[in-house]
């Protein structure tokens, strides 16, 4: 029979999953959050979660080893350990409005990270990039309309994978629905809308999905024994898909740098606001719900600081 804070954290994640809307990869991953500090705390009730069972939870994560870096063993991340505290502090939310005694979800403390920094790329490594899917052929029409699409809109990579073969290619803008369910306005570059229109009108199959696998597929002849091409396969990218797609133009592009999807969403960030476009403006097209998420950027991008420095710095 399961405890009762087993019942509990089961119906928090039908909780999440129902009222709140939550999306699908939050809910997989504050499940595995608190089970793990349930376990190492042998949680069996809401008042078995007190302030000593949490100081010897955090500090045990804060001592776990997440890889090896190339002089020393590396630990866990703030900010991975900061993602287990706020699944618990949601968890207590939770158990407060349905009126179960527990401790209190404000006495969870999040630790303090370091600044922030961004992996950035060059204009010049960004048009390579751009460029880099150079064949006629579907799979490099749908390579250059994913990174052309990326760089233009700035969405995320759950949010390009979930787009709709539907959508209009004519259209400048497109509503996409980003995280917590919320629905945003996203544009669609002169660039990007032909690069959609070609690999769209490549398409031959039936899927519904944007974005898809094509793959050949090949099986064995019944005489011969021999591999003979049989046609194309076909099924919506995932997240993974979309990033091994994004490193291997980078790496045809020439650049030494990590980049992933992400960075080009760095990347469509800096453009605008470097470009003059306001840091309000900027966090609504990216979909932050915060504006100091957006501000990140502003480190380097502030051409008025640059400026002044040029102008003013070591005059003689």
């Amino acid at each position: 029979m399961a405890s009762e804070i087993e019942k509990l954290h089961r119906e928090f994640l039908e909780y999440l999953e129902i009222e709140r809307g939550a999306s699908q990869r939050t809910i997989e991953n504050y499940g595995p959050y608190l089970a793990r500090f349930f376990e190492f705390a042998k949680i069996k009730t809401p008042s078995d979660i007190t302030s000593d069972a949490l100081r010897e939870f955090r500090l045990w994560l804060n001592r776990q080893p997440a890889r090896r870096g190339k002089d020393k063993l590396e630990t866990i991340s703030k900010k991975t350990q900061n993602y287990y505290m706020i699944a618990l502090r949601m968890f207590l939310r939770y158990l407060s409005k349905r009126e179960i005694p527990a401790m209190a979800s404000d006495m969870i403390e999040l630790a303090k990270q370091s600044e922030r920094s961004l992996d950035l790329i060059t204009p010049a490594e960004l048009e390579r990039l751009l460029d880099a899917p150079m064949g006629g052929d579907i799979k490099n029409l749908r390579d250059k309309a994913i990174l052309e699409m990326l760089f233009s809109t700035g969405l995320r990579v759950g949010e390009l994978c979930s787009l709709s073969r539907n959508l209009n290619a004519n259209s400048e803008e497109l509503s996409v629905r980003g995280k917590g369910g919320k629905v945003r306005v996203v544009f669609i570059s002169e660039r990007a809308r032909a690069a959609l229109k070609k690999y769209l009108s490549a398409r031959k199959d039936m899927e519904e999905g944007l974005f898809v696998r094509v793959e050949e597929t090949e099986k064995k002849t019944s005489t011969k024994n021999k591999k003979k091409y049989t046609g194309k396969e076909f099924g919506s990218l995932d997240r993974r898909s979309v990033e091994r797609i994004v490193k291997h133009y980078a790496t045809k592009a020439g650049i030494a740098k990590r980049v992933t999807p992400h960075v080009i969403r760095h990347s469509f960030a800096t453009d605008l606001l470097q470009n003059g476009a306001d840091i309000r403006s900027v966090q609504a097209m990216l979909g932050h719900a915060s504006i100091s998420t957006t501000q990140i950027y502003t480190h380097v991008t502030d051409k008025a600081l640059r400026e002044v420095h040029k102008k003013f710095h070591s005059r003689k």
